[in-house]
């Protein structure tokens, strides 16, 4: 009897050692989807319009854009956070700007996805996003 009870101790401390220091599982990252991208009136630049969608809990990662970034909340609440200022909350029908350059990074801690209509203003070709160093 001692002994199956010295196998079931062993069995739960293997359960909950593994269990405590098992890495948690992060939230997946936005999904971005070109709707549109065109050449404009301005020689060399574009117009790039995306929808960028945040999951429940998730965070796009602190990144920069090439160029202006115009955007309008249409489902869910975002909070902004840009290095250097006061975070901001958005929710349905706000609209916010990020100039060129600036670091800052979505974060979703509502209960339902976050979808944002993104425009941006670039020279033609540029990437949209690059992570911040």
């Amino acid at each position: 009897m001692s002994r199956s009870v010295l196998c079931f101790a062993a069995l739960l401390s293997i359960l909950v050692t593994s269990s405590a220091s098992a890495p948690r599982a992060e939230a997946p990252g936005p999904t971005r989807t070109v709707l549109l991208r065109r050449a404009i009136s301005v020689p060399g630049y574009e117009e790039v319009m995306v929808e960028t969608e945040i999951p429940v809990g998730g965070r796009e990662g602190r990144h920069t854009h090439p160029g202006t970034m115009f955007a309008r909340v249409e489902q869910g609440t975002v909070r902004l956070d840009h290095e250097g200022t006061q975070s901001a909350v958005y929710k349905v029908g706000d609209s916010y700007f990020v100039d060129a350059g600036n670091v800052h990074e979505g974060f979703n801690g509502g209960d339902v996805p976050v979808k944002i209509l993104v425009t941006f203003v670039v020279k033609t070709g540029d990437l949209l996003t690059t992570p911040a160093k």
